[in-house]
């Protein structure tokens, strides 16, 4: 991210200092860029590995305090700014696993993240609750990504409060949806709204549904799949066995997915299931599913 990209931002944000300081704005810019490189430290700590290189120079004592108040005084548009500039699918027609059949390849998934335990926050975000107790840990935010499955690539993000939950934040992410896309979906966003709303955009989409879903079979076809409907959704309906090799040990199951890809010719159950595992490459989850070798342990229901 070059100096001149920063520079024009800050200025078409408004950001740029009405004074020389110690941390000008495009300091400041840098140091957040490094904050979520350095995620477990302090913003002293950060700077200090920010500036470890330049040790032979007179640098300014910068404080704690200090490097708080320059992150105030920069705000949000800047940081907004660079992403809506940067993020895209940023991947080239041969970038391995970015297309299926045509399709760019994407996925859709959650995480929550801990933020600052103090009042403002709290009465805002509320906190964490469990079985035991009606309020324990940090407040937390919501973060929700539309990446590429073949590069990483974040297209798009968006956060805010626990509470609707991932189907309703994650409607945000429409704006970044278009025809040419399949899109890999978590059964938590399997609503029907959601899926609908996928399908408004012109993205095809591949969703795993829960299992007390149970979608009326309206014409079966060769490959063992099905035609069905959600809500007003027209989708086609796949049951297949997957193992899941973790720590904990080997566990199968049976997933029920559902796709606007209706061509069984064109788009094979079998192949359909492969591409799901997509989804866990693309959001990095530390659950190591096993190989789909051709007649393997994963087989297609045939009902």
């Amino acid at each position: 991210m070059p100096f001149e990209m920063v520079d024009e931002v800050l200025i078409e944000c408004g950001a740029t200092q009405q004074r020389l300081r110690k941390l000008p704005a495009r300091v400041v810019v840098y140091l957040l860029l490094a904050a979520a490189l350095f995620e477990e430290c302090g913003y002293p700590a950060v700077w200090s590995k920010l500036t470890g290189a330049l040790g032979s120079l007179p640098l300014p004592k910068i404080t704690a305090t200090g490097l708080w108040h320059a992150r105030c005084r920069l705000g949000v548009r800047p940081l907004r700014a660079l992403f809506d500039l940067l993020r895209g699918p940023a991947s080239a027609v041969r970038t391995a696993g970015a297309r299926w059949a045509g399709l760019l390849v994407v996925a859709v998934d959650g995480t929550y993240l801990d933020v600052a335990d103090d009042p403002d926050v709290r009465a805002k975000l509320g906190k964490g609750a469990n079985q035991y107790t009606a309020a324990s840990g940090y407040p937390q935010v919501l973060l929700i990504a539309l990446v590429a499955c073949g590069t990483r690539t974040v297209i798009d993000a968006v956060f805010g409060p626990r509470k609707p939950g991932e189907p309703v934040l994650g409607r945000r992410l429409m704006r970044s949806m278009r025809q040419g896309m399949v899109v890999l979906l978590d059964r938590g966003f399997a609503t029907n709204t959601f899926l609908q709303a996928v399908d408004d955009t012109g993205a095809d989409f591949l969703a795993r549904l829960s299992a007390a879903r149970k979608p009326p079979v309206l014409r079966r076809l060769d490959d063992g799949s099905f035609l069905s409907r959600i809500g007003t959704v027209e989708v086609r309906i796949i049951e297949c066995e997957i193992a899941i090799t973790t720590a904990a040990g080997r566990h199968t199951g049976v997933y029920r997915l559902a796709t606007t890809l209706l061509d069984h010719r064109r788009c094979p159950a079998f192949e359909l299931v492969r591409l799901y595992h997509e989804r866990w490459g693309a959001t990095r989850s530390r659950t190591r599913l096993s190989e789909l070798p051709e007649g393997g342990r994963q087989l297609l229901s045939t009902g």
